[in-house]
């Protein structure tokens, strides 16, 4: 992955957009620290679904779907139903 200093890369957005399509993804560094990366939007296409399963695969996972928050149970009497009373 090439990286390109942010000057340059907003200089030569056109030559970057070109080595992202015929390379794969560019890395833009802001003062020497890597900022952001751009890619091709086939490429983004992938990323995002790899990211988000699809329903079958959330409905047959072993994980559970959500946190069931239980709250604990009081020391207090149960009450008798008015039928009973």
């Amino acid at each position: 992955m090439t990286t390109w200093p942010v000057q340059d890369a907003k200089a030569r957005f056109s030559e970057l957009l070109d080595a992202c399509l015929r390379e794969g993804p560019q890395r833009v560094s802001r003062r020497g620290e890597p900022a952001a990366v751009l890619v091709s939007v086939r490429q983004w296409e992938q990323i995002e679904r790899a990211a988000r399963p699809s329903l079958k695969q959330l409905l047959l996972a072993d994980a559970p779907r959500v946190d069931l928050i239980v709250p604990p149970r009081g020391r207090s009497a149960r009450r008798l139903p008015a039928a009973l009373c």
